[in-house]
């Protein structure tokens, strides 16, 4: 999974997402979810690789679940790279990092990013949506780092 995961993000494979959408949607249920966003990508990876693989994920589950895709976040600035930050670090490294676009937010929403880590990311987002009205904020992702 990881070199796959990395061919994704890194190497700009972007034919991954739909068959990334069909793994997850093999493991785990639709989400009682009124909207799909995703983890808004830092701006200068994201001209790096070509692509946003959360959002292309979230697009592909959309299709999938019949749920509509809305970009409900953006960043309030930039982060440095999370990988090979302890978990401490990553946290305060996102710490307000996300605001949502909008002045309400559905009330159900899934936020999907593409790996779990160690929370830290989609935490930060998720407070973000809360802090816009969401009630619920499920969580969707292709994989889960283990450490």
């Amino acid at each position: 999974m990881r070199a796959l995961v990395r061919a994704w993000k890194e190497r700009g494979l972007r034919l991954l997402a739909p068959l990334a959408a069909d793994l997850v949607v093999e493991c785990m249920p639709r989400p009682a979810a009124d909207v799909i966003t995703y983890i808004p990508p830092d701006g200068d990876r994201s001209i790096r690789r070509g692509h946003q693989p959360a959002r292309d994920l979230a697009t592909a589950l959309g299709e999938r679940w019949d749920i509509p895709i809305a970009c409900l976040l953006t960043r309030t600035r930039s982060v440095a790279r999370q990988t090979g930050l302890p978990r401490a670090e990553r946290r305060r490294n996102m710490r307000g990092a996300f605001v949502a676009t909008c002045a309400v937010v559905p009330p159900r929403v899934a936020l999907v990013d593409d790996v779990y880590t160690t929370g830290a990311t989609v935490d930060a987002a998720a407070a973000a949506l809360r802090a816009a009205g969401a009630a619920e904020v499920h969580v969707v992702t292709l994989a889960r780092a283990v450490r």
